[in-house]
């Protein structure tokens, strides 16, 4: 793990105290760790909606991120995501920036909340891949009505959050790894995931591995969530079962995170910024203090965590100085009441609960070679053209095969949202004006040349508009490319 130390012993953490909310809960952990001993240089800087009413439109400035490639670790509250200014969220481009390509979400039962899980025992912890998949946010108006989102896996990124993932299971003593995916439907995006699992799970034969549909993911954890230790997902499934989850222990104020990288960790409560409670000394800062906890033990100060964690647990369990998310505005402490409460009660534990015993997380190392992949051999057999018409799709079909004629390749197929359209299998489908037209060699043998496929589309375009273009490839023989439903 990477981070620094300063000539007299204490370890440099850039701190963000964020928006809203974000400095009173930041502040309750500063505060508490310091009661704990452990010594800690911040290194204070900004990032979000502060910075984006600066003029700085990614909401973070540079001088942030100099200190993060300085200290390699941060601390930060959540950050506002201001409507009609700035760019993309403050939160995705710090973990992007810094390439946190690890999501880290514990999920424990707490005694003292009551949930409708109370006395379960839940106690696991989602590994979602932190930087790839719908969320890298790379979308397109193809047509006025027809939008695209393209979804990017790499195998390289699959095999840093699985590796992760199995090393989580190791530094926290669990026993069973699960990998939740939809590779059932998506069978190259998501079954790059579920391959590599299975691949690398032969490396951790002490660790019970299995693969499960995200969905049957989902149902189970809504009826058996204490049989699960460790969830690796995707990035959006990762999202949102992750939320689910932490409601089944109290909500989001309960809800710690670990964003890691090879190289910069970034540690943040899951919940947003509250602006209507900021500055009232009301909010739960449990969520941020238990973050600090993880990152407490990133610094590998393990019995300042576990005192810590202990303290918060014990605070809870008592019920005396609770928060008004726990117990109702009538009985409610304030923030800084009950922060106090834990600093009181560091080296007391909980009756209910036990704290895990944790050893130093070694974090995957993977080659960072963009060919991460590399296959014997390769051939680029066709292309996919991405056609915008209201013409019907026989009309469009037989109005491509003379385009096609000439150009070496033929028309195979035209599909509309994934259902093949023409030639005609009698489906009953609602068209709309984006369709995906085939186009391929017409033997087995040779290999389409990019002259021809910039023929083709000319002639295309001097009749139709088309949007896209995706070349059909072959890697070491299997197609890298999906059939459309109905096609042969």
């Amino acid at each position: 793990m990477s981070f620094k130390t300063t000539s007299d012993g204490k370890k440099r953490v850039t701190l963000i105290p964020g928006d809203g909310i974000g400095p009173e809960v930041v502040d309750a952990a500063v505060k508490i760790i310091a009661a704990a001993g452990v010594k800690i240089e911040w290194d204070r800087h900004d990032a979000g909606e502060s910075v984006f009413k600066r003029g700085v439109p990614s909401g973070v400035p540079q001088d942030t991120i100099e200190s993060i490639r300085d200290t390699r670790v941060v601390l930060k509250g959540p950050l506002g995501t201001p409507i009609g200014y700035g760019e993309k969220s403050a939160n995705v481009t710090l973990r992007k920036l810094f390439e946190t390509y690890g999501n880290l979400r514990p999920v424990k039962e707490i005694s003292g909340v009551k949930t409708a899980y109370s006395g379960r025992g839940i106690d696991l912890i989602i590994v979602r891949e932190n930087v790839e998949d719908l969320y890298a946010g790379i979308e397109y108006m193809q047509t006025p009505g027809v939008a695209e989102c393209l979804k990017l896996i790499s195998r390289k990124g699959c095999e840093k959050i699985v590796r992760l993932g199995f090393e989580v299971a190791r530094a926290e003593n669990r026993k069973k790894v699960h990998c939740a995916t939809k590779a059932n439907i998506m069978k190259m995006t998501e079954g790059t995931l579920k391959r590599t699992f299975e691949e690398i799970a032969k490396e951790y034969p002490e660790i019970t591995s299995n693969h499960i549909i995200v969905d049957n993911c989902a149902h189970q954890l809504a009826l058996r969530p204490e049989t699960f230790d460790v969830i690796i997902m995707t990035n959006m499934n990762g999202d949102i079962l992750s939320d689910l989850t932490s409601g089944q222990i109290g909500g989001l104020g309960f809800a710690p995170s670990a964003n890691l990288g090879s190289d910069v960790a970034i540690f943040e409560a899951v919940h947003g910024s509250a602006p209507k409670y900021a500055g009232k000394n009301v909010i739960n800062p449990t969520a941020l203090i238990l973050t600090a906890v993880m990152l407490l033990r990133h610094l590998q100060e393990f019995d300042a965590a576990a005192r810590i964690e202990n303290s918060v647990f014990y605070t809870i369990e008592q019920g005396k100085v609770m928060t008004r998310d726990v117990v109702g505005d009538a009985a409610a402490s304030s923030t800084t009441a009950y922060t106090d409460e834990i600093i009181k009660n560091l080296g007391k534990k909980p009756a209910k609960i036990h704290v895990r015993d944790y050893k130093p997380l070694k974090l995957p190392v993977v080659s960072s070679a963009p060919d991460f992949v590399k296959p014997k051999s390769r051939r680029d057999m066709g292309v996919d053209v991405f056609v915008e018409t209201n013409a019907s799709s026989d009309q469009l079909g037989k109005s491509l095969e003379k385009l096609a004629e000439g150009s070496g390749l033929k028309l195979k197929a035209i599909s509309n949202r994934g259902t093949k359209v023409y030639s005609p299998t009698g489906a009953i489908t609602d068209c709309v004006d984006h369709y995906a037209c085939r186009f391929v060699l017409p033997s087995a043998e040779g290999q389409v040349t990019d002259a021809q496929i910039a023929g083709l589309v000319q002639k295309i375009g001097g009749q139709y508009r088309w949007m896209h273009l995706e070349k059909l490839a072959e890697f070491d023989g299997a197609p890298g490319y999906t059939k459309s439903q109905g096609e042969d």
